[in-house]
C-alpha cells in the first residue's frame, strides 16, 4: 500500500509539469499492486479507490494546443519533429536582399509581434555584408529611386529614414510634365495639397545601405546567406500524438530551400523578394501576364550650373525622358527610346550625349507649350477658376540645360510583368517578383515598398490570432489587397505609354486636352498628386 500512496504523492507533486509519461508509469505500477495484493479486501479497496483516482486524473490531462507563431512553441515543437540534427528551420526566408527584401525585414523588425521571429536572408550580393562603402563626394549613381511621401512615413515609422538623411537625397516640390507637340503641359506644386514635398531622390544603394544600417540595430533574430537558392520543396513531417485517450497526426509541413553554396534550410514562409527574373516565382509555379514595350531606357547622371530643385518630364515620339533632382547640382537622366536610338546614344562621344539631351529637353522635336494656347489661364475651364490650385498659375519653365555627363550611361529592356497570384501555402511573392512596370512615373519600387510593409502587417494580424504564417488564406488576404493596387498603376501607366507612342493628329489635341485639364481642373489635379504620392486610392478602390 506505501508503493500506490507514494505514487499518488509524486504524481500530486509532478501535475504541474505536465509528464504524461510518468503519470501512465504511475497508473501501471498501482495496477500491479492491486492484482498482485490479495492479503486483505481492505487493501484492495483502497488501493483500488488511489488507482481509480490516478487514473481519472492521467485521462483528463488536457494536452495543449499550440500555434507556432513564436518561437518558444515553435523550437518545442522542433525537438519533436523528428527532423535531422542539422536542421535549420526559421520563421520566414526572404530570398533577395534587395530594397524590397530589406524592407520587408525592417517591417518585421519594428513591430512587436514579428520581431521575434527568426528570419534568413538570402542573397549574394556582397552589399548585405557591409561592403558598400558611400562617399558624398563621389558623383551620384545613376540608379535612382524617387519615393514618395506615403514610402517617406513608412520608412520613418521603422526607423530606415534618419539614415537616408546621412546621405545625399533630394526632395522635390514642384514638378512640369509637357508633350513634344507645343500644345500642353501641366505644372504641380506640393502646396496644391498642403504638402512640403511631392517626393524625394535617393540612389538605390543609400537606400538599401540605410535599410541594412537600421535592421542591424534592431533585436531581429536574422542571419545573412550569402549565397543563391537553388530548390525549393516542401518538406512533410509527422508527429503522433495523444490527446483525449486517442492518436492521431499532427501534419507539419515546411519549405525546404537548397543553397548553392551547400547550405539547407527550412522555413514556414518563402517570401520571393528576388526581383523581375525571380527564381522564387518559377520553381514556385507562379505564371505571370505581361509584354515587352520593345522600349529601352538610358539612365545616367548629368550636372547642371545651378542646382535642380524640380522634376521634369517631357513626352517624345520615342518615349518620355526625365531629370531628376539628386541633390547638390546633379540630376538623374532616364531617357526611353527604342533600342536601335538606345544603342546609339550608348554610343556617343560625350559631348554629342549631352548635346542630345538638351535638344531633347529643350526645343527638339516641337515647341514650347504655351500658356495661353486655350485662352487667358484656360477659359475652356474657366468654371473651375474659383478653385484654382497654386500651380495653374505657374508658367512653363525651361529645364536647367545639362553641362556634364558624370557617370557611365546604362541601358535596360522594358516591359510589364504580372504575377496571375502572389501567393500559395508556404510562399508569397513581393516587389519586381510579382510585378514590373514602366518607369515613367517612378512608382514601381514604390509599389514594392508597399507590398513589404503591407505583407509584415499581415503577417503580425496572423501571429495575433495564432494563425500559422505560412498558411495560404492568411497570405491571400495580402495578394487580394496588394493585388487591386498594384493592377490600378500598372493599368494607369501602361495606358500612359501607349497613348504617348503614337504621333497622330487627333489623339496629339485630346493628350493636350488632358494636360490643360490637369492644369487648370483643381480637384481632378489634386487627385493626381494624393494618388501618385501613395495617400489616396482611386474611387473605385476606396
Amino acid at each position: 500500500m506505501a508503493i500506490v500512496i507514494n505514487a499518488h504523492f509524486n504524481w500530486q507533486n509532478n501535475r504541474g509539469k505536465g509528464s504524461l509519461k510518468y503519470l501512465l508509469q504511475q497508473r501501471q505500477i498501482v495496477a500491479r499492486f492491486v492484482k498482485g495484493d490479495q492479503s486483505t479486501s481492505q487493501k484492495k479497496a483502497k488501493g483500488r479507490a488511489v488507482a481509480a483516482k490516478i487514473a481519472a486524473e492521467v485521462c483528463g490531462l488536457k494536452v495543449p494546443r499550440r500555434t507556432f507563431c513564436n518561437n518558444i512553441a515553435a523550437r518545442e515543437h522542433e525537438e519533436n519533429l523528428g527532423l535531422p540534427n542539422n536542421f535549420v528551420h526559421y520563421d520566414i526566408a526572404i530570398v533577395g536582399g534587395g530594397m524590397v527584401g530589406m524592407a520587408l525585414a525592417c517591417s518585421l523588425a519594428s513591430m512587436p509581434l514579428t520581431k521575434q521571429l527568426n528570419v534568413a536572408i538570402i542573397d549574394s550580393n556582397p552589399a548585405l555584408e557591409g561592403k558598400t562603402c558611400i562617399k558624398k563626394e563621389d558623383p551620384p549613381d545613376p540608379r535612382v529611386s524617387t519615393v514618395t511621401p506615403a514610402t517617406i512615413s513608412l520608412f520613418k515609422d521603422v526607423g530606415a529614414w534618419q539614415y537616408v538623411q546621412q546621405h545625399r537625397h533630394a526632395y522635390f516640390d514642384k514638378m512640369q510634365v509637357w508633350d513634344y507637340t507645343g500644345l500642353g503641359y501641366t505644372r504641380y506644386n506640393a502646396r496644391d495639397v498642403d504638402k512640403e514635398v511631392l517626393g524625394c531622390v535617393v540612389e538605390n544603394k543609400v537606400l538599401h545601405s540605410s535599410l541594412l544600417s537600421c535592421i542591424q540595430n534592431t533585436d531581429l533574430k536574422k542571419r545573412i546567406y550569402p549565397s543563391r537558392l537553388n530548390s525549393m520543396t516542401l518538406h512533410q513531417n509527422h508527429l503522433p500524438t495523444m490527446m483525449d485517450s486517442t492518436s492521431s497526426s499532427f501534419h507539419a509541413s515546411l519549405a525546404k530551400l537548397e543553397l548553392s553554396d551547400g547550405n539547407s534550410l527550412y522555413a514556414k514562409l518563402v517570401v520571393g523578394a528576388d526581383g523581375a527574373k525571380s527564381h522564387v516565382r518559377e520553381l514556385a509555379g507562379f505564371k505571370t501576364t505581361g509584354w515587352n514595350y520593345s522600349q529601352n531606357a538610358v539612365i545616367c547622371t548629368v550636372e547642371h550650373k545651378t542646382e535642380n530643385q524640380c522634376a521634369w518630364q517631357r513626352f517624345l515620339p520615342s518615349g518620355p525622358i526625365a531629370l531628376l533632382p539628386v541633390g547638390d547640382k546633379f540630376s538623374n537622366i532616364v531617357w526611353t527610346m527604342n533600342p536601335k536610338e538606345s544603342s546609339a546614344c550608348r554610343e556617343m562621344n560625350e559631348n554629342d550625349f549631352v548635346k542630345a539631351l538638351n535638344h531633347a529637353l529643350n526645343y527638339g522635336y516641337g515647341p514650347h507649350p504655351q500658356s495661353n494656347l486655350l485662352g487667358n489661364n484656360g477659359d475652356i475651364f474657366s468654371w473651375f477658376r474659383r478653385d484654382l490650385t497654386v500651380s495653374a498659375n505657374e508658367c512653363f519653365e525651361v529645364p536647367p540645360d545639362v553641362v556634364k555627363l558624370v557617370s557611365g550611361r546604362m541601358v535596360f529592356p522594358l516591359s510589364l510583368r504580372h504575377a496571375n497570384n502572389y501567393a500559395s501555402k508556404r510562399v508569397v511573392l513581393i516587389g519586381d517578383a510579382a510585378h514590373t512596370v514602366h518607369p515613367l512615373a517612378g512608382q514601381g519600387v514604390n509599389l514594392g515598398f508597399g507590398d513589404a510593409f503591407a505583407l509584415s502587417r499581415i503577417i503580425s494580424e496572423g501571429i495575433a490570432v495564432g494563425t500559422d504564417i505560412g498558411e495560404v488564406h492568411l497570405l491571400k488576404k495580402f495578394e487580394v489587397e496588394r493585388k487591386r493596387e498594384n493592377i490600378m498603376m500598372m493599368a494607369i501607366l501602361d495606358g500612359f505609354q501607349k497613348a504617348y507612342s503614337v504621333d497622330f493628329g487627333p489623339l496629339n489635341v485630346l493628350r493636350a486636352a488632358a494636360f490643360h485639364g490637369a492644369q487648370y481642373i483643381s480637384p481632378l489635379k489634386r487627385s493626381i498628386i494624393s494618388y501618385a504620392s501613395g495617400e489616396q486610392r482611386l474611387p473605385l478602390f476606396s
